[in-house]
């Protein structure tokens, strides 16, 4: 496992209706590095947003979708997402105010 910094684990939140309609309930949705885990996620979004809290973390591998040009096939690039469930007490994450 390559050595991950904390600043390279959070790619880019994730922002859908789906993922909207579950910060209420201070759930946040990002796409992470593939090799991190769970702790390097926890980490990260505690160092990078000031306040935060948080109280547990769910993670999901996506396989590339199939694209094919011409009469070749190949495949996209895997992902990761991780959804992060903050504490009651914890601040919210400032980049998803105002969406």
């Amino acid at each position: 496992m390559a050595d991950i910094k904390y600043y390279d684990v959070i790619l880019k939140p994730v922002i859908t209706e789906k993922t909207m309609n579950i910060m209420a309930e201070k759930k946040y949705t990002f796409l992470v590095h593939p090799e991190a885990n769970k702790s390097q996620i926890k980490e990260a979004v505690e160092k990078m947003f000031e306040g935060t809290k948080v109280k547990s973390v769910n993670t999901m591998n996506q396989d590339g979708k199939k694209r094919r040009r011409g009469n070749v096939v190949g495949k996209t690039a895997k992902t990761k997402k991780a959804i992060v469930a903050l504490t009651e007490d914890s601040k919210d994450i400032e980049i998803f105010e105002g969406l």
